[in-house]
């Protein structure tokens, strides 16, 4: 089922959404957020997988549909996140999230009370003695080097054609490969497509990733089961390795109700790498949510 493209403004920005099926009083809606210079469709094969449930793919701002924000404090995506399940009034959910959309579901989670579980697969929460200033400062007055990203490309083929060999695309499964460069483009006047998240927001986004000390007063006040998914871990001084794991690996532990998984022979990319499993542990999330 093709899902329908909706958008609300909410803590003063306009965010995009996509939805599948329709609420069910007996079964929760399943809430996807996607990491940063991702976007809504990426969850497809995820959410494809579940057409007897509702479910909502959010674009976070700067991202996909959502409005061209940039972004300094990563609280905002936790306070977009629960302003946004406010507003469409959601209740009981199942939360999946990558990455960054991860870190923001946690801190969407404590503000709302609207989640009943959460599924975080490499969040992207550093250990509490990471958080202050002093990583944008390591910056100067350049950008984060995701500003020099191609954003040019002369459609989504010729995209796929030039990832499909390079970074960690090629350990995306084929398909979900495909969706994020047939829906994470917009073309421009001259006929050209350009990133829908531009580089310099993506850089804006990696710049501010310590900034949010606060996520861990989240962590505490959850009272919900959390299961983190954590990556690989990175090999000693290897810098921003976007292929291994960003995750604090006591996360889990701190909250009331955690779960760790450690998945060492997989990267940062879970869901585009192990697109099964995830869908796994998405079933298995549910079969717990009915059962409870």
């Amino acid at each position: 089922m093709e899902p329908k493209l909706h958008k609300i403004r909410v803590n003063g920005a306009e965010l995009a959404y996509f939805e599948r099926g329709s609420r069910h009083p007996d079964r929760p809606t399943l809430l996807f957020v996607h990491a940063t210079g991702f976007h809504g469709r990426l969850w497809d094969y995820q959410a494809q997988s579940f057409p007897e449930y509702h479910s909502i793919a959010l674009e976070q701002r700067g991202h996909g549909r959502s409005e061209k924000l940039a972004v300094t404090d990563w609280r905002t995506f936790g306070e977009d996140q629960a302003a946004f399940v406010e507003a469409l009034d959601l209740q009981g959910l199942v939360g999946v999230s990558h990455s960054m959309g991860a870190h923001g579901m946690i801190d969407g989670a404590a503000l709302s009370g609207r989640f009943n579980r959460l599924l975080l697969l490499d969040p992207t929460v550093s250990m509490p003695s990471a958080y202050g200033p002093e990583y944008a400062q390591m910056f100067g007055d350049q950008l984060h080097p995701a500003a020099k990203r191609r954003r040019l490309f002369q459609s989504p083929e010729d995209m796929f054609e030039r990832l499909s060999h390079k970074s960690s695309f090629p350990l995306f499964h084929r398909q979900i490969l495909k969706d994020y460069c047939d829906y994470g483009l917009d073309q421009t006047p001259t006929g050209e497509y350009t990133l829908a998240c531009l580089p310099e927001v993506e850089a804006h986004v990696y710049m501010s990733a310590r900034t949010n000390g606060r996520i861990f007063d989240s962590v505490r006040a959850l009272d919900i089961p959390v299961v983190v998914v954590r990556a690989k871990l990175p090999a000693p001084d290897s810098g921003q390795d976007f292929s291994s794991s960003p995750t604090w690996p006591d996360l889990a532990a701190a909250f009331k109700f955690g779960r760790d998984l450690h998945w060492p022979d997989c990267s940062h990319f879970i869901p585009m790498q192990r697109p099964d499993a995830v869908i796994e542990l998405i079933q298995e999330q549910l079969d717990a949510e009915r059962n409870a």
